[in-house]
């Protein structure tokens, strides 16, 4: 999946096999230390691993950070049929039931419309765009769109 060019359209680049298993550590490593993480999205009928979703620290440089990125990928095949949005929804449940955190963020590059639509699906608010610094200037991904959600609060 990380090495598709479809799926990874609005990232960067491509990843290769290394990299995807650093990429897996990073995740293990975040979940170990923090009780949270991205968590792998699979088929209820069959067990196929098709993606993931879930939750991301992050402290680049912009006006809403640091803060927890709720994000998704899912293998090409498996887009338009709601899988990106179910997860994320019970990914934000968890989050709820847990009280891990108040808001959660969304961001992604202004031409990716498909993981745009998501954020709406499951309520996020539209909060404006920046430039993502980790981006060099005139990059054609470098201008994004970013969304916030303020999460469920038990009294």
């Amino acid at each position: 999946m990380n090495s598709d060019k479809v799926v990874m359209e609005y990232l960067p680049k491509c990843l290769s096999y290394d990299e995807t298993m650093q990429f897996y550590n990073r995740i293990v490593d975040e979940h170990n230390a923090l009780g949270y993480g991205l968590y792998a999205v699979v088929l209820k009928s069959t067990g196929e691993f098709i993606g993931y979703t879930g939750f991301h620290n992050f402290d680049f440089e912009a006006e809403f950070s640091p803060g927890i990125e709720i994000g998704w990928r899912l293998a090409k095949e498996y887009w338009n049929q709601g899988y990106a949005t179910e997860a994320a929804k019970a990914c934000i449940d968890y989050a709820c039931r847990r009280k891990l955190f108040d808001k959660i963020y969304s961001f992604t590059s202004i031409s990716n419309h498909r993981s745009e639509r998501v954020m709406q699906k499951i309520g996020m608010e539209h909060q404006g765009f920046f430039l993502h610094p980790s981006l060099p200037d005139g990059h054609r991904l470098k201008e994004h769109t970013f969304y916030k959600l303020e999460l469920c609060h038990v009294k």
